[in-house]
């Protein structure tokens, strides 16, 4: 079993975190039409997470998707943090991540990485969501939110809990997948090194990307290959930069990236390329990466992303690229196939 034979209409997924009100409060009606855009598009695969707005991203994804057969989507959503009744006045701070989603639902948000956590999570985004079962399931988070090597000892509380609770629910046939949703490739380098429990895939958000792939090249793709774990790129457009955003790692970006995405742009323009086709197709070409889930808050952005999918980029843009030394020499390309 594998991922990419479970998404049943190609890699182009969809990441649900701007429909938890990821940096804005985003009405009901549009974050509605975006889902239904991303289907009318073709997109077959979502991917959500209780983290997203307190819930408010799977409520939201749910209730377009009960309009459609279960059969005819992968669905994967994220362990890691439980949402709880009780209401907070207060922003809740997530480490890297600060307030990302201060204009989510107010409910209290706890990590647990426990097995009896997992199951929790599991069984409580069911219901948010209004589904039957999820396809994959994502631990979400491990290091991203703890300081220094604090993450270590996270890590081994998710390889004792969640890690064995999800192996045991993929051999049993309740799930048909589980892997990390992290941005960092440190935790999944600790997974891959494992010997007592089979991951199938893992979510890597922003570690690669047309800005952001030297270290992921290094050793993690190559692994993950080796062993046959399949990675879904998130974050494709490194939190919009890409996309014509200013963010960069959910903050304003700063000016070197500025710089090095001037310079990307550049070269794009002059072959006629869209930069988010370029983003998008540069993630494909590695044999690793099998699926890439941009998120998005506006129909026409769904739109948009399928057409950079289906761009054709001339091997001259790529050749260019290379030689500029803004991708790395040995990142495969599409022209490497």
């Amino acid at each position: 079993m594998t991922i990419k034979s479970n998404l049943p209409n190609g890699p182009l997924g969809f990441g649900t975190a701007p429909l938890g009100n990821m940096f804005r409060n985003i009405p009901d009606d549009e974050a509605a039409a975006t889902v239904a855009a991303a289907w009318e598009a073709g997109t077959r695969y979502f991917d959500a997470a209780p983290f997203y707005g307190a819930g408010l991203a799977e409520i939201r994804l749910g209730r377009e998707l009960s309009k459609h057969k279960r059969d005819d989507y992968a669905l994967s959503t994220k362990v890691g943090r439980i949402i709880l009744d009780e209401i907070v006045t207060e922003a809740q701070e997530f480490g890297e991540k600060g307030t990302l989603f201060e204009y989510g639902r107010k409910n209290k948000v706890i990590y647990d990485y426990s097995a009896d956590g997992t199951k929790r999570s599991i069984d409580d985004s069911l219901k948010r969501m209004g589904v039957d079962r999820i396809d994959f399931v994502w631990i979400h988070d491990v290091a991203e939110d703890f300081h220094g090597d604090a993450w270590k000892d996270v890590f081994e509380e998710a390889h004792v809990g969640a890690m064995r609770a999800l192996d045991r629910m993929r051999d049993e046939g309740t799930i048909k997948g589980w892997g990390l949703g992290v941005n960092r490739i440190e935790p999944v380098e600790a997974l891959l090194e494992l010997g007592d429990v089979r991951p199938d895939g893992t979510l890597l958000a922003g570690r690669y990307t047309l800005l952001d792939h030297v270290d992921a090249l290094e050793c993690l793709l190559p692994a993950a290959t080796r062993q046959g774990v399949e990675i879904v790129v998130g974050g494709p457009y490194s939190s919009g930069i890409l996309a014509g955003g200013s963010h960069f790692e959910y903050a304003e970006a700063p000016p070197e990236i500025i710089d090095k995405v001037a310079k990307i742009k550049a070269i794009a323009e002059r072959h006629g390329v869209p930069i988010k086709a370029a983003a998008l197709q540069f993630c494909l070409a590695h044999p690793a990466i099998v699926s890439v889930i941009p998120g998005a808050s506006k129909p026409d952005r769904i739109k948009g992303d399928h057409e950079a999918l289906n761009t054709s980029i001339p091997a001259e843009f790529w050749r260019a690229l290379r030689e500029s030394g803004l991708v790395a020499a040995d990142a495969p390309l599409p022209i490497d196939r």
